[in-house]
């Protein structure tokens, strides 16, 4: 009886590692009722071969605007761990309601082409439009 009883506390230690999500916040900064860029998740893996398309879940959604998800294609910026690399992406984009000023957050759930999860909380900081500086809405 404690064999089996061990081996399954040993399969949860070992499952552990493989189960943990890496978190990270972004803090950005936009015009009340204008579209920003959250997110621009590329198809690409840790070897910078292509991928499936990464899967994006929004769990968290904004209180005080929207979101928008779009595929397209783009290239990676020279600072990206695979530079300059034409890649199909996912992006996320938030806009506020019409005349809100105030804070907003989003969670969104990221699973990569490798098949590891991160999550993603972005706090957006939502001014009027002479406040703040908006950051891309393209792909």
């Amino acid at each position: 009886m404690i064999r089996p009883i061990l081996a399954l506390a040993a399969c949860a230690v070992l499952a552990g590692p493989a189960l943990a999500q890496s978190a990270k916040t972004l803090e950005r900064s936009v015009a009340s009722g204008k579209q920003i860029r959250l997110l621009a998740v590329p198809n690409l893996k840790k070897d910078c071969s292509l991928g499936p398309q990464p899967e994006l879940k929004v769990t968290t959604p904004p209180k005080n605007g929207s979101l928008i998800q779009r595929a397209g294609r783009m290239k990676t910026p020279a600072t990206y761990r695979c530079p300059n690399v034409e890649a199909t992406i996912q992006a996320v984009f938030y806009e506020s309601k019409a005349g809100f000023t105030g804070t907003d957050e989003v969670t969104v759930e990221v699973k990569s082409p490798d098949g590891s999860t991160a999550v993603r909380t972005i706090k957006l900081k939502v001014g009027s439009a002479g406040e703040t500086k908006s950051d891309a809405t393209d792909l």
